[in-house]
């Protein structure tokens, strides 16, 4: 593969936007592929992705290209930045259209809904035998599209793909790690998003930063725990992809779940809160497969599961806090750090 891959990037919403602009800045010859053609050639013509970045000038080394095969042919590099219920219908139509020496990456986040399955088992199976990588970790895209410093961390299997893509990335202003625990990467990406809820239920019901921090600490011990019970690496959700995004998203106002959580904690109905959003919100569907992983391992995850539970609306955010709440004293760690507790 060149020095300076060709990158074809599958997504036009703000993450996909950002990732794109960022790699045509570093000089990297970039596509950027958009179900809506004609949303795309307002991009070309204006070098602004309007609805998702409109203060963020894109480069115009940037090209743009409505037509999937167009897109991908002759790229070495696809990376796929759709949300995740859509994942496993973009590798289907990829699969007749790739050359045959192009590598796979995304920086989408969740699971297959329905199934539990991580997003590289799906390319596991339906685009085997290529290089294929996760790029996560906490960078909401309006930061990174205006030069804001960010983090990220690419994980494969392969680790020179790894790292030549985190090299593609990486910038004055973006630190780009890399490493190979694939599965702990998605693990943390996915399941912030349900944690976020948490915290933006509990900011929007008043109830303090004390309960604030309580609950990232907590849910970062639930991460912990299902993660090493999946056979993930520690080291990587406590890293960039599993604390560093639960932090950020938890936190950050720019997070569609944490701004999902405030809206519900402050009695706003689930169906109403997402149109005001007016993005897809990942945690309504991840909430259930955290829940089905859970229950595979025998693993009690009372925060994950008290959010699964708002979101179906089988309790009331007020109602959730008081089972929390209610559960019985016992030590931090009564069984060590990965122990049921």
């Amino acid at each position: 593969m060149p020095d300076k891959p060709r990158l074809t990037v599958l997504g036009a919403g703000s993450w996909g936007t950002a990732l794109a602009a960022l790699s045509a800045r570093n000089g990297v010859p970039t596509r950027l592929w958009g179900r809506d053609a004609g949303a795309l050639a307002q991009m070309a013509a204006q070098r602004c992705n309007a609805r998702y970045l409109p203060d963020v000038t894109l480069p115009e080394a940037l090209q743009y290209e409505a037509d999937l095969g167009a897109a991908v042919r002759g790229a070495d590099i696809v990376l796929i930045v759709v949300p995740s219920h859509a994942f496993a219908a973009m590798l289907d139509a990829l699969a007749p259209l790739l050359d045959a020496g192009t590598a796979i990456a995304w920086a989408s986040k969740g699971f297959e809904p329905g199934t539990g399955r991580f997003l590289h088992e799906l390319v596991a199976g339906k685009l085997p035998g290529r290089p294929a990588a996760v790029v996560t970790g906490p960078s909401f895209a309006k930061e990174v599209a205006i030069g804001l410093p960010s983090a990220v961390t690419v994980h494969s299997d392969d680790d020179a793909f790894a790292q030549q893509l985190a090299g593609l990335l990486h910038a004055p202003n973006l630190r780009a790690y890399s490493g190979g625990d694939v599965l702990g990467a998605e693990l943390g990406g996915a399941m912030k998003n349900v944690l976020a809820v948490a915290t933006g239920i509990a900011d929007g019901m008043e109830l303090g930063l004390n309960a604030r921090a309580g609950l990232i600490t907590r849910g970062m011990n639930e991460m912990l725990r299902l993660g090493v019970a999946l056979g993930a690496r520690p080291e990587t959700l406590i890293g960039l992809s599993g604390l560093g995004d639960l932090v950020l998203t938890c936190t950050g106002d720019l997070s569609r779940n944490r701004r999902l959580g405030l809206a519900l904690g402050q009695g706003v109905a689930i169906d109403e809160a997402v149109r005001r959003i007016g993005q897809v919100v990942e945690s309504i569907l991840t909430a259930d497969e955290v829940a089905r992983l859970a229950d595979k391992h025998g693993l009690d995850l009372p925060i994950s599961a008290g959010v699964r539970a708002v979101l179906h609306g089988e309790v009331t955010p007020t109602d959730g806090l008081k089972a929390l709440m209610a559960r019985e004293q016992k030590p931090e760690y009564p069984h060590g750090l990965f122990g049921q507790n």
